[in-house]
């Protein structure tokens, strides 16, 4: 599936493409293109958050964490 993009410029942008175009012969379409995988490249890759330790442990009970009877108590002195 193709997505197509409309996008403002202000003058300065629109001189870079401009540019680019003269220097390579890129099209717009191209010069988008490389432009978001060359910003995908360098953006930090978002991971998801983990908790440290989690099953590193065995307990021996099965529903440690779902069963709130096991947490009675717990965090009182």
């Amino acid at each position: 599936m193709n997505a197509i993009i409309h996008a403002r410029l202000d003058p300065a942008t629109l001189a870079i493409l401009r540019e680019l175009q003269r220097k390579h012969g890129w099209s717009d379409s191209q010069i988008v293109r490389r432009a978001i995988r060359a910003l995908s490249d360098v953006e930090p890759r978002v991971t998801k958050r983990r908790i440290h330790g989690l099953g590193k442990f065995a307990s021996g009970v099965d529903d440690l964490g779902s069963d709130k009877r096991h947490l009675r108590g717990f965090g009182s002195k």
